[in-house]
């Protein structure tokens, strides 16, 4: 796991949701501070938050945790 492409990622998904970080750290209930350092690959979110931004966003925690959007074939790739 990529620590810095997991921050990426999240940030990627707050700004397609037209989100700041103030504005996902209120909505989820973490510090604005929290929210910077996922995306700065600093700290991964805990895995409560994980399925609180999974939920949120509409993606899967593997796709966090990977760092990209997973097409069938990753997936499938995953299950083997």
């Amino acid at each position: 796991m990529d620590i810095e492409k997991v921050g990426q990622f999240i940030k990627e998904l707050r700004i397609e949701n037209n989100l700041s970080q103030n504005q996902l750290s209120e909505e989820i209930h973490v510090t604005r501070q929290a929210v910077s350092n996922w995306e700065n690959g600093k700290a991964l979110p805990d895995s409560n938050v994980l399925l609180i931004l999974s939920n949120l966003f509409k993606v899967s925690i593997n796709e966090i945790l990977s760092g990209k959007r997973l097409t069938k074939e990753d997936n499938l790739e995953e299950a083997k």
